[in-house]
């Protein structure tokens, strides 16, 4: 497998070993010792799934006062996925990265603790698998918005189905970041 190294300190973008051939293929979504042989030393606890339909953006979602790592993999389908450096002390705090992920790679992204997650779905319909480190809690999750002028981020997307609480996320200037620091 091979894994690079993001400009934001704690991003990896994952390309697992596929074996195929004409009956389809196979790879490890996840081994601990050859992942950890890359730096994610994070033990993951809960398996998440979701499915969104082609225009779709969920996020930019996080988790206030007990940030959580996931490892992401698009099981079906193509998003465009978007992680914001949230860690108040991070020199690179606000800045974005965007990276395309598809079942056609595959390729995964590793995020560590302290950052900000949304992706927008590109295909007809895509699945999503994620590895998280803490389960979930719905009252320590939030999120900041989307389209923030400030993080200026590049959606492929003008005119995005998203829910009514992601579009009231505040803007990162204006949001609590409790334990990120």
């Amino acid at each position: 497998m091979k894994a690079t190294i993001c400009h934001l300190d704690g991003i990896l973008i994952i390309e697992p070993l596929v074996h195929s051939d004409h009956r389809g293929f196979f790879l490890e979504c996840f081994e601990s010792t050859r992942y950890g042989e890359t730096g994610i030393a994070d033990q993951f606890i809960q398996d998440n799934h979701s499915r969104s339909f082609k225009g779709v953006l969920r996020g930019l979602h996080f988790r206030r006062r007990q940030p959580q790592a996931q490892l992401l993999t698009v099981m079906h389908g193509r998003i465009f996925d978007v992680v914001v450096d949230i860690r108040p002390n991070s020199p690179t705090f606000g800045q974005w990265l965007g990276t395309e992920l598809g079942d056609n790679g595959p390729r995964q992204i590793y995020m560590a603790a302290g950052f900000a997650h949304g992706f927008c779905v590109l295909s007809e319909v895509a699945d999503l698998h994620y590895k998280v480190s803490r389960p979930y809690d719905p009252h320590d999750e939030t999120g900041l918005n989307w389209n923030d002028p400030d993080l200026s981020i590049a959606w492929p997307v003008s005119d995005p189905i998203i829910s009514d609480r992601d579009a009231a996320h505040p803007l990162l200037k204006d949001c609590s970041l409790v334990a990120m620091g």
